[in-house]
């Protein structure tokens, strides 16, 4: 959740169809070729996005609930 000015320039998609679902996992299964990120949620309906090759994941999760950002977790960067 970045304010609207860094954001300028850049594409932003929503996935409506996945609201208010509740999630069970989180998964990055990186490759040669790329990578695919997996969204499983509790009523077994999974989003996924396949990335191509040449990427850097860096996953952090951020507390936002005062407006600001607040890291709370950072996990080690994903090659592909």
């Amino acid at each position: 959740m970045a304010n609207k000015e860094s954001n300028r320039g850049r594409s932003r998609k929503q996935f409506v169809q996945v609201k208010g679902k509740v999630l069970e996992d989180v998964e990055i299964d990186a490759s040669d070729n790329g990578c695919t990120i997996g969204i499983l949620f509790q009523d077994k309906t999974y989003l996924s996005f396949d990335v191509e090759a040449e990427l850097t994941i860096s996953p952090e999760l951020s507390d936002w609930k005062k407006g600001e950002y607040k890291p709370l977790k950072r996990w080690r960067t994903i090659h592909s």
